[in-house]
């Protein structure tokens, strides 16, 4: 199952008693800041929750897969990385695991 942000609002909503576009509003501001703040290279820190941070991938060849004997140069880029905090952790360590599926022996 997936969270949406509409599914935010209307818990939000549910339990607050506040009307579901003051919620919104409140939650779009809040994601609206985050990214703000990501632009401008600085870290969000949410405590409890986690640590949105902005890293930069160096530059790399890569392959295609369909041709690997081409390279292929992939530049620099900067990508947002999120470290979950002490809590979350524990709750998602809290989940149970699959089981593996069987491998199938090679023919």
């Amino acid at each position: 199952m997936t969270l949406t942000k509409r599914d935010l609002v209307i818990r939000i909503s549910e339990e607050t008693k506040l009307k579901q576009q003051q919620v919104l509003d409140v939650i779009q501001r809040t994601l609206d800041h985050i990214s703000e703040a990501l632009a401008k290279g600085d870290k969000v820190e949410l405590r409890n929750f986690g640590v949105f941070e902005v890293k930069v991938r160096k530059a790399r060849v890569g392959r295609n897969p369909n041709a690997p004997e081409t390279d292929v140069p992939i530049p620099e880029r900067s990508v947002v990385k999120f470290k979950a905090g002490k809590e979350m952790r524990a709750e998602v360590l809290k989940l149970p695991t699959a089981p593996k599926p069987p491998e199938t022996p090679p023919q």
